[in-house]
């Protein structure tokens, strides 16, 4: 059997050798030159031999091989001094022509694959070829794709403290997830993709784990750096991947963490790999037909730096802005965590305490204390646990999140002066808070001088309100005094709104004491609303603008 194997084998390589020999004996190698280049070689070259075979003209100048269409030439090249003889045509090079060529080739090939079938498979007469499914579970399990597993989550809303807002937002993709026909039947198309912002430890990822399991959908979760390899097309497949399983199992859900990770904005600096993973993911998210049943969950604290195409319509349609939590989002997450936990703890006193935690920084504040309490060997938590242990959940944190009742009572007069004269200059924005974070404003394309004056009196407005009130101010006003001279600065020296159009230091000072002086007539004729509002929003820690309007027309009644 072995010989007979080698013995096929030897004879096709024979045959293939042959047929390649014959090509390469009777190809024509002769170089395809223009009319114009003929010309010139007959007139400056040696020519020694010329045929034609009614198609082309053949040549030889130079001891080079030259080949010309006969119907190009000029006719007066037929009166120079060289004679033409027909050239003698082979029958099989005209097999071997262009199509010849190839069928010879292909033939070849075959007899080559032949042979090679007859060495390595044994035939079986019993066996069957093998079904090949199309489904997506038929993937083998490689490297990229054995993370891609769905997890049924059995996390619900009121697992989740402090989200009353954000469940708003997520109670029309859940019932889509439950009732997905209900939708297409009415011709409605839910967002393709739910962005959640917000800071570190707010609970963008237990949000995300509450929707799937109140849709009882499946849930794919995945970091954004897990998408990002060394080899080019790898972060590519992953994505590709893991959409095609989310698709085989939908409805389902994919949160990304972190998206910024492979969703940067591209720029100067080139990253192949990179590039071509966001390619792809916004190629996966365009491309779903409104039956998928797929919903996209990404997160992220940093929107700034996100790609624009991730965020234009059609990709993420919804973005939801999930803050730090409240008074009474602190107290019920500190009642959440603390439940089975035995405690003596006036929790409102405790979430009073706690003005800037996430709900990370509650958790891991309970469970510190939990331990401090062990320590001293006693099964009941108590508020010198937390005040032991506060501190030491804070550390690496911003100074601001740790605040005594002296510097909330500052804060709060400093932040309510920016929202009372936001609302009096028409500026707008969505809510003020107690820290600095939670203050944002709406920017336009197109400002007028006035808008950008208004926008410096609320920068101000703080600094002002403060000084009138204490008779000094303080550190906190760094940042938007920096903003009021940046807007004044670029009022003089880009938008031409200065007295001069060409405006230099002394156009920047007059404006911003123009806008001081008129802050200061403001600040001191609304000092009354002005209290009212500072006192509720160290009470309530958030304010809408809604509720700074009732205030100071209930003042002003």
């Amino acid at each position: 059997m072995a010989k007979s194997r080698s013995l096929v084998i030897g004879i096709s390589a024979l045959v293939l050798a042959v047929i390649l020999s014959v090509i390469f004996v009777l190809r024509d190698s002769t170089q395809l030159v223009s009319a114009k280049e003929a010309e010139h070689l007959f007139l400056n070259a040696e020519i020694t031999q010329v045929q034609s075979d009614g198609e082309y003209v053949y040549f030889n100048a130079d001891n080079k091989h030259y080949r010309v269409y006969a119907d190009s030439l000029s006719p007066r090249i037929w009166s120079w001094n060289f004679s033409v003889v027909a050239k003698k045509t082979h029958f099989i090079s005209d097999i071997l022509g262009e199509i010849g060529i190839v069928i010879v080739l292909f033939l070849g090939l075959v007899v080559l694959l032949q042979a090679i079938r007859l060495m390595f498979f044994k035939p079986s007469p019993t066996s069957k070829k093998p079904e090949i499914s199309r489904d997506i579970e038929s993937l083998p399990v490689t490297e990229s794709s054995a993370p891609y597993v769905p997890m049924a989550s059995a996390v619900r809303f009121k697992d989740v403290a402090g989200i009353s807002e954000v469940k708003e937002e997520l109670l029309e993709i859940i019932d889509y997830l439950k009732n997905p026909k209900h939708y297409e039947d009415l011709g409605i198309a839910l967002p393709k993709g739910v962005l959640l912002i917000g800071p570190p430890g707010v609970g963008k990822t237990m949000i995300a784990k509450a929707v799937a399991g109140e849709a009882g959908v499946p849930f794919f979760y995945q970091s954004g750096s897990s998408f990002v390899q060394i080899y080019v097309g790898m972060g590519a497949k992953r994505v590709r991947e893991l959409f095609m399983r989310a698709k085989a199992k939908a409805p389902s859900i994919i949160f990304i963490d972190e998206i910024d990770a492979v969703g940067k904005a591209r720029g100067n600096t080139r990253s192949d790999e990179r590039e071509a993973t966001l390619n792809q993911l916004l190629t996966e998210m365009d491309g779903f037909e409104d039956s998928s049943g797929v919903i996209v969950i990404a997160a992220t604290n940093k929107i700034e730096v996100l790609d624009e195409a991730l965020l234009r319509s059609g990709r993420f349609d919804r973005r939801i802005y999930v803050d730090l939590p409240n008074l009474s989002e602190r107290e019920h997450i500190l009642e959440l965590y603390l439940k089975g936990k035995r405690h003596e703890l006036d929790i409102q006193e405790i979430a009073r305490l706690c003005v800037g935690f996430s709900g990370a920084a509650l958790s891991a504040l309970v469970n510190e204390s939990a331990l401090n309490a062990l320590r001293r060997k006693s099964p009941i938590i108590q508020k010198e646990d937390i005040l032991a242990t506060k501190d030491k959940v804070l550390v690496g944190k911003k100074k601001a999140l740790s605040l005594s009742e002296k510097e909330k009572e500052i804060l709060a007069l400093y932040q309510s002066a920016k929202a009372l004269s936001a609302y009096w200059l028409e500026v707008d924005f969505d809510k003020i808070g107690l820290v600095n974070e939670s203050f944002r404003q709406v920017d336009k394309e197109l400002v007028s001088k006035q808008e950008l004056m208004s926008k410096i009196k609320v920068a101000l407005a703080g600094n002002i309100a403060v000084q009138l009130v204490y008779q000094q101010t303080f550190s906190n006003a760094k940042d938007d005094i920096a903003q009021a001279k940046e807007i004044a600065t670029q009022m003089c020296e880009q938008y031409g709104m200065a007295q001069r159009l060409l405006g230099d230091t002394s156009d920047v000072a007059h404006i911003l004491e123009e806008a001081q002086k008129e802050m200061q007539d403001f600040i001191t004729n609304s000092k009354a609303a002005l209290l009212k509002i500072a006192k509720a929003l160290l009470m309530r820690e958030r304010l809408s603008k809604e509720e700074i309007k009732e205030i100071y027309e209930n003042v002003h009644l």
